[in-house]
């Protein structure tokens, strides 16, 4: 288990390491110092990611996680499950899976937002469990985008979608492809990944708000770039604010203080009792 675990989240922190060189904080100091050239495994990882991530696929995944009978299991003891992804590669910290979520959640929880909030910043990447449920890394994080209709040029690397299959598929490659203009993200079949899956998990219990933040907040090409504008409805023209607001805890949170897990620990578990039953299915 640790020895895939490792290369796992190697695997992701390349991924977090290259969006944070893509979309660098604005007038703040940026953690990563890496040169401007994307590492050989970052551009490999989006080969296969943009090759494999078919309508087919999409949908296969959908049919498999959606039921939600991998396990059952309370919120921290995903947590704890999440921490058992051990990572040495990432030059910011050392922090374990669990202080990391707990950087973001203290960080939203410092400026004063609201519980819900919060605890979206310390749920917000538990969809990562995927890697430990045997998913290969290019179907639990990279940039998310719809599947079933145009790519958009704005989607990093998009000089890769010609390998997918349904590139050649001209059904889904008109602007709309597979949808109705204005149908709205929540009937749009995005890339699969932990924001899809975590949604899935945890809808029941958080506010629409907060399940845009989780489901939407890798989806780059929509709130960096203002891509996919024809598919959005009033509800995610709404909830777009949430998404960039939290985006922003989600990149730049990691401070060189860590954070007092057992110290902090009564306070989460209460947060999470406030929303959450004690156990849940995933």
């Amino acid at each position: 288990m640790a020895d895939t675990a490792t290369t796992h989240t190697t695997g992701l922190h390349e991924w977090e390491e290259d969006v944070l060189q893509r979309y660098p904080e604005e007038g703040g100091h940026v953690f990563r110092d890496y040169a401007a050239e994307v590492r050989p495994s970052v551009k490999e990882f989006y080969r296969l990611n943009h090759s494999n991530q078919t309508l087919d696929f999409v949908l296969s995944m959908k049919a498999k996680y959606e039921p939600r009978n991998m396990r059952e299991m309370g919120v921290w003891e995903a947590m704890e499950y999440l921490n058992t992804l051990v990572d040495d590669s990432d030059p910011d910290t050392d922090c374990t899976q669990i202080e990391h979520l707990m950087q973001t959640s203290e960080s939203i929880r410092k400026d004063g937002h609201p519980r819900w909030m919060i605890l979206t910043g310390l749920l917000h990447d538990l969809g990562k469990i995927l890697c430990l449920f045997g998913e290969p890394q290019w179907a639990v994080v990279g940039d998310t985008f719809p599947v079933g209709c145009k790519y958009s040029d704005k989607v990093v690397w998009p000089e890769f979608f010609p390998l997918n299959p349904d590139y050649t598929k001209p059904e889904l490659q008109t602007e709309n492809g597979i949808y109705q203009p204005g149908c709205g993200l929540d009937n749009v079949h995005m890339s699969y990944g932990h924001d899809e899956y975590l949604y899935h998990v945890v809808k029941d219990y958080l506010p629409l708000s907060a399940l845009y933040m989780i489901r939407y907040h890798s989806f780059y090409a929509w709130h960096r770039e203002g891509e996919y504008g024809h598919l959005l409805n009033d509800q995610d023209r709404e909830n777009l604010k949430w998404v960039k607001l939290f985006n922003g805890y989600d990149l730049y949170s990691k401070v060189d203080v860590r954070p007092d897990v057992q110290g902090l620990r009564p306070y989460y578990e209460e947060l999470i009792a406030e929303f959450f039953p004690p156990v849940i299915r995933w």
